[in-house]
């Protein structure tokens, strides 16, 4: 393929401002970006992108089928114009990089909707009970314009739910019911949304006259939104009630998917496949040697102190604390502003518009922190979010500061955003309309090393708290795969197949996490086999080229560079980690 592509190169600093004139590719990969807008109202507000304001997502059978046929017409057309680019002679390697990520991502999706993967989708975080919560997290709440949008939106909630109650009934009558636990800790969760004072009660509070900043709120629309977020709290109650009256007394109790479909989940998360049975003694094998590190570490901090001992130790440091959401706010928006600082003009080309995140904090949430990418014109800047759970008001920054160097810069914040500035040189779908959790976790964790390496860590407190997130995901590949791919357990929970009392163990004797958290952990990894370990998977995969782009320049006699590595890199959006070793090592 490589004598067909023309050379223009891709993602350097100085191409990343020169338009790119579209080709027949790129108008498929528009087409198909366009095509998933209107059939994503989360996706439109995520982006900024315009459209009907009274709409959800559709989780029904219809909806997924929608996206199956979108995906189809898709890879057809994208043949038809790859012949035609070679044929004028057009086709280069941003071409090649986008028809190999489209076919990657779009097989894979056709693949899963053949089992009826996304249909069935069924968990804790990741699906619609959630997805449709959240949505309300990212809506615009400007002006009444907005607000009155938003009430229209509330009133979708129930026809979101039913679609989704549509998908799981049929995806039951095909034999993919639900996991027990999860139909369980899905069922609270519908309740508690449907609480009175709850998610959507606060949401709509935020359009009070009395409140700083809506404008022009009358009490009639607040009347309005009152009775729309009534409404959204009955359609999940409702939907609580057949979760346990319909699916739960058929629900299974096995956890796992079995080999066969968790090749495809890994699949679907990496966007390469990998070796799973190397891959979990990799994970058994990266978990001792983090253990071994904070050993180290934690002797030398507190002589003859375990690894517990020296986090309660850090713990109870009072210079190590933060107390109070302001004072976290603060904490979160100096520290990724600082790494920003340091980094711009060094190890990364920064833009201007992407040195600026805001960094949020969400009272009474779940315990999870999070990025939302700004929108296209940067309106709305790339976001940090911290979702504190009621009546935590104490932080421990030693374990944290890793996490913001995760989310911001250099890691969500500046892969995503940097996404975001490339308008003129990438077509939207690489730019806004692919995720590929290996490619971007992976990243966020090859971030957490990275800052590690440059001396950003060099506190001890704070470089034990980068391992303790790195030990996280590294159990978690052991225990993903071991439960879904029913294999032997380590010795020390028992031995036996892997089930969900030897991961339950197998994490309380590794991970250092409060135990309602760690109970939703496991809950995750159960209910959405794969994407777990691609964190730490991506992770490897992303030094695993490094190593061999460095190989490579040093073996050609030229000097390695960080930057232009980083730059290039990033300058691709996010695909799959196949097409990235094929765009940095392999070549197309």
């Amino acid at each position: 393929m490589t004598e067909q592509i023309t050379e223009q190169a891709a993602g350097t600093a100085a191409d990343s401002a020169t338009p790119r004139t579209p080709t027949p590719v790129d108008e498929v990969a528009e087409a198909h970006f366009r095509g998933m807008l209107d059939l994503s109202p989360a996706l439109r507000i995520e982006v900024g992108a315009p459209g009907r304001d009274d709409e959800l997502d559709d989780y029904s059978p219809g909806g997924w089928a929608a996206h199956d046929d979108l995906a189809a017409r898709t890879l057809a057309a994208l043949g038809a114009a790859e012949s035609a680019s070679r044929a004028a002679g057009t086709f280069d390697e941003t071409d090649a990089v986008t028809a190999d990520a489209l076919r990657e991502r779009l097989g894979l999706t056709r693949e899963l909707h053949s089992i009826g993967a996304d249909a069935s989708a069924f968990n804790v975080l990741a699906s619609p009970v959630q997805e449709i919560r959240e949505f309300f997290d990212l809506v615009p709440t400007a002006s009444a314009e907005d607000w009155e949008a938003n009430a229209s939106r509330l009133r979708a909630v129930s026809q979101a739910l039913a679609g989704h109650r549509e998908s799981l009934l049929a995806a039951r009558a095909g034999g993919r019911s639900p996991a027990r636990v999860q139909v369980q800790a899905v069922i609270e969760q519908a309740r508690a949304a449907a609480e009175a004072g709850g998610h959507f009660d606060r949401f709509v509070a935020g359009a009070s006259a009395d409140r700083p900043g809506p404008a022009d709120i009358s009490s009639g629309l607040q009347a309005e939104l009152a009775d729309a977020a009534g409404s959204a709290r009955t359609a999940y109650a409702r939907f609580a009630d057949f979760l346990a009256q319909q699916m739960l007394p058929d629900a299974r109790e096995d956890d796992a998917v079995g080999r066969e479909e968790y090749a495809l989940h890994s699949r679907q998360f990496l966007g390469a496949a990998v070796d799973l049975d190397e891959t979990y003694e990799w994970g058994l094998e990266l978990l001792a040697s983090i253990d071994a590190e904070q050993q180290e570490i934690a002797e030398a901090l507190f002589p003859g102190s375990s690894v517990t001992e020296t986090m309660a130790k850090l713990d109870a440091d009072p210079e190590r604390r933060i107390h109070g959401l302001d004072a976290l706010r603060t904490w979160m928006q100096e520290t990724a502003d600082e790494a920003t600082a340091a980094l711009t003009g060094t190890h990364f080309d920064i833009p201007e518009q992407v040195r600026a995140i805001e960094c949020m904090v969400l009272e009474d949430g779940t315990g999870g922190i999070y990025y939302t990418p700004p929108t296209s014109d940067f309106s709305r800047p790339g976001r940090m979010w911290w979702s504190v759970p009621s009546g935590v008001d104490s932080f421990s920054a030693w374990q944290e500061r890793t996490t913001v160097y995760h989310e911001g810069v250099p890691g969500h914040h500046l892969q995503l955003g940097a996404a975001v500035m490339m308008e003129s040189r990438l077509n939207a779908w690489r730019r806004q309309g692919v995720w590929v959790s290996g490619h971007g976790e992976g990243w966020a964790l090859y971030a957490e090393r990275l800052m590690d390496e440059l001396g950003f860590l060099s506190d001890p407190g704070d470089r034990f708290g980068m391992l303790d997130s790195q030990r996280l995901r590294a159990a978690r590949v052991c225990v993903d795969i071991g439960v879904h791919c029913r294999k032997h357990a380590p010795a020390s929970v028992g031995g036996g197949i892997w089930d969900r009392e030897k991961a339950w163990r197998f994490l309380t004797d590794n991970v250092a996490m409060e135990r309602s958290f760690l109970d939703f952990e496991l809950k995750r990894y159960l209910g959405w086999p794969g994407q777990a370990p691609s964190y730490s998977v991506g992770q490897r995969i992303w030094q695993q080229i490094r190593d061999a782009v460095r190989a490579r320049e040093e073996r050609d006699g030229r000097v390695f560079s960080l930057r232009d590595f980083h730059t290039r890199a990033l300058g691709l959006g996010s695909v799959g980690l196949s097409t990235l070793q094929k765009a940095l090592v392999e070549g197309f």
